[in-house]
C-alpha cells in the first residue's frame, strides 16, 4: 500500500510542534521507511510526533514515530517505538 492523506490527522498543535495520528493497513516497517510520508512533506516538520496505528487489517500495532528529517520533499521518520507490544496477562 502507500501513504493516504485522508488517514493523517492533526491531534494538537502548539509552538511549532504538531502531534499527528495516522492509521493504515500498512506494516510498521513500511510506514517508518524513508519517503513513506513524502506526500505530506509540506505539513510535517522535523520533531513532529506521529501516533500510528499500523497493520490494522491483520496484526494491529500502535506506536510513535518521530519525524527525524524533512528536506527537499523527502520525509524520514525514526523507526516506530512500539507501545504495548507484549500482553503477558
Amino acid at each position: 500500500m502507500a501513504y493516504k492523506s485522508r488517514d493523517l490527522s492533526v491531534l494538537a498543535y502548539a509552538n511549532g510542534f504538531t502531534l499527528w495520528h495516522y492509521t493504515t493497513t500498512d506494516s510498521a516497517d513500511a510506514v517508518d521507511a524513508s519517503g513513506y510520508f513524502n506526500e505530506a512533506a509540506d505539513m510535517l516538520r522535523a520533531g513532529d510526533l506521529i501516533m500510528a496505528n499500523t497493520a490494522t487489517a491483520t496484526a494491529p500495532g500502535i506506536g510513535l514515530l518521530v519525524v527525524s528529517a524533512n528536506a527537499g520533499g523527502v520525509v524520514d521518520v525514526a523507526d516506530m517505538s512500539v507501545i504495548g507490544a507484549t500482553n503477558s496477562r
